[in-house]
């Protein structure tokens, strides 16, 4: 049997090599073939050199390499669509997801389970804004959605062969993975784990990739939004209705005819307000089917080396 360990990589040169090292010290001695599988995701500095310099050495080193950078996702989908093991490990080149986990992802797909789930755990209680905003993403996706996502769960994990077949048959451009495997319903599994200092360089997720991400997680596995706005609709055009039945009581009732400046600024400025939050959650779902329709690939591929 063949385990495929498959790494998205970007501006990662220095990281290559250790990361390696760390993957076959793992792996060595295993029962198990294994292949690892770079994913060079339109990289400028030398990491892509330094691939090839490993796969001078090691037959067991693959690379793909995209044309530009098209995004931690679709380097993950092409690393699942180009793997030939019976079950594929991802984990990130920066080293904050410990190699020397994959024994224990092993052992519990050994004993049944096609999804293993590397959850993390943080010892540092001083969270920061990162920490705290992705805490309540979490609890935000899985009550936008009926699929549950794990706090502290990222791109570590195994799959097993099947699950890849099953994403490989998936037409959507843009697949949000962490929703994907808690869809597909496999038997599931989670093993905890503390990570450790990125080794080299910097983190490649801006707070702009963060809230697209996000966007791309709820809008691709929920309505909820495009319900929330229609619910405020209706909750508006209620509030105005009873405002209008106040306004014409006072006139014709009591005789007392409101200046209405002040409230015919606020109530304008409301409802434009409402209608631009709905034009935007629409203009949101509207931007995916636009993306869906045109059918272009997910990534280019400039080269596959090793194979």
């Amino acid at each position: 049997m063949m385990l495929s360990i498959i790494l998205p990589a970007y501006n990662e040169e220095e990281n290559i090599e250790v990361i390696y090292e760390r993957i076959k010290n793992v792996l060595t001695g295993s029962e198990y073939k294994y292949e690892i599988i770079f994913v060079d995701d339109g990289s400028t500095d030398n990491t892509e050199r330094n691939i090839l310099n490993l796969i001078q050495t090691d037959k067991a080193v693959k690379l793909i390499s995209f044309s530009r950078n098209f995004g931690h996702q679709s380097a993950l989908i092409a690393g699942y669509s180009n793997c030939n093991g019976d079950a594929a490990i991802t984990l990130d080149c920066d080293l904050e997801h410990p190699p020397e986990l994959i024994k224990d992802l092993i052992k519990k797909w050994e004993s049944g389970y096609d999804i293993v789930n590397a959850i993390r755990i943080d010892a540092n209680k001083n969270a920061s804004f990162k920490k705290y905003s992705s805490r309540y993403f979490y609890r935000l996706f899985s009550v936008f959605t009926d699929v549950k996502l794990e706090e502290g769960s990222a791109d570590f994990r195994l799959i097993d062969k099947k699950i890849i077949d099953n994403i490989k048959n998936l037409g959507e451009r843009e697949l949000f993975l962490r929703g994907i495997f808690g869809w597909l319903g496999f038997k599931t599994t989670n093993v905890q784990y503390l990570p450790n200092k990125r080794f080299s360089g910097t983190t490649k997720y801006s707070m702009r990739k963060m809230v697209s991400f996000a966007l791309t997680g709820i809008t691709s596995f929920s309505v909820v939004p495009l319900r929330m706005a229609a619910l405020t609709g209706f909750l508006v055009a209620a509030l105005t209705s009873i405002y209008m039945a106040y306004a014409l009581a006072s006139a014709l009732l009591i005789g007392n005819v409101l200046d209405g400046w002040t409230s015919l600024i606020l109530a304008v400025l409301f409802l434009g307000g409402v209608q631009l939050i709905a034009i935007g959650v629409l203009g949101e779902y509207i931007g995916k089917i636009f993306i869906e329709i045109k059918g272009r690939p997910r990534y280019v591929i400039k080269s596959i080396k090793g194979w």
